[in-house]
Order: structure tokens, then sequence, then C-alpha cells
């Protein structure tokens, strides 16, 4: 016996899915237009940079992966696009994520790794176009 059924899980993958999906758009929204505020990001991000990109790819990523849209394929591209992002910028400046300030990029590299290969779940518009 477990403490959660098991009957539960696709509904998990899928509250798991689209949480990680809102906290990924807020990072794309945060960069590009300025909600929710970051001091990081003060004076916005140039569209055409490598941030800029990220902000796009959080944006759009973020929406297809909240609404269950070709999830399998964005979450692979967000998986690579955040070990990137890690190795780039916080694996320089420390070995340990909790000294790096990678936490949530490594989180979220494995995070949609996961749901590549899971898929999306339950409440998804990919399990719609399935059935």
């Amino acid at each position: 016996m477990s403490i959660i059924p098991a009957t539960w899980s696709d509904k998990l993958l899928a509250v798991l899915r689209i949480m990680t999906g809102l906290t990924f758009l807020q990072h794309g929204t945060a960069k590009l237009l300025g909600f929710p505020f970051q001091e990081y990001f003060k004076d916005g991000v140039p569209l055409f940079s490598l941030m800029g990109l990220a902000g796009v790819l959080e944006i759009v990523g973020g929406v297809l992966i909240i609404i269950g849209l070709f999830t399998r394929v964005t979450a692979f591209i967000l998986a690579g696009m955040m070990a990137v992002a890690y190795f780039m910028a916080h694996a320089p400046q420390n070995f340990f994520p909790a000294n790096n300030g990678g936490e949530a990029a490594y989180l979220f590299c494995f995070v949609f790794l996961y749901l590549a290969a899971a898929g999306a779940g339950s409440w998804s518009v990919d399990r719609t176009r399935a059935a």
C-alpha cells in the first residue's frame, strides 16, 4: 500500500507539468515583459540577444508545457536549454549548485527531461489530440 494511490499518477504528472510550465513562464515574462519585476532585469533584455532568446523560449515553451501541446519535443528542447544555461552561467562559478545559484536550472533540466520521456499526462492538448 502506498501513501498516494497509483491511480493518481497521471493526474499528478499533469500537475507537475502545469506548475513547472507556470514557473518557467514567469522567468520569460520577467526578462521580456518586466513582470514579475526582478532587479536583475530592471533595464530589460534585448530581444535579439542570448538572454532574449532564452526569454522567448521560456514564454513560448512555458505556454506549450502548461497546455500540454507538443509536450515531449518542447520539454526535450527546454531540457537542453536548461543544461546549457547551467553549464554556461552557473557551473563556472562553483561546483555546488547550492553555491552557484543553479538549482532552478538543473531542476528544470531534469523535470523537462522527465516530461520528454513521460509525456503530458492528463489535462493536456496532447491527450485530447490522441483520442
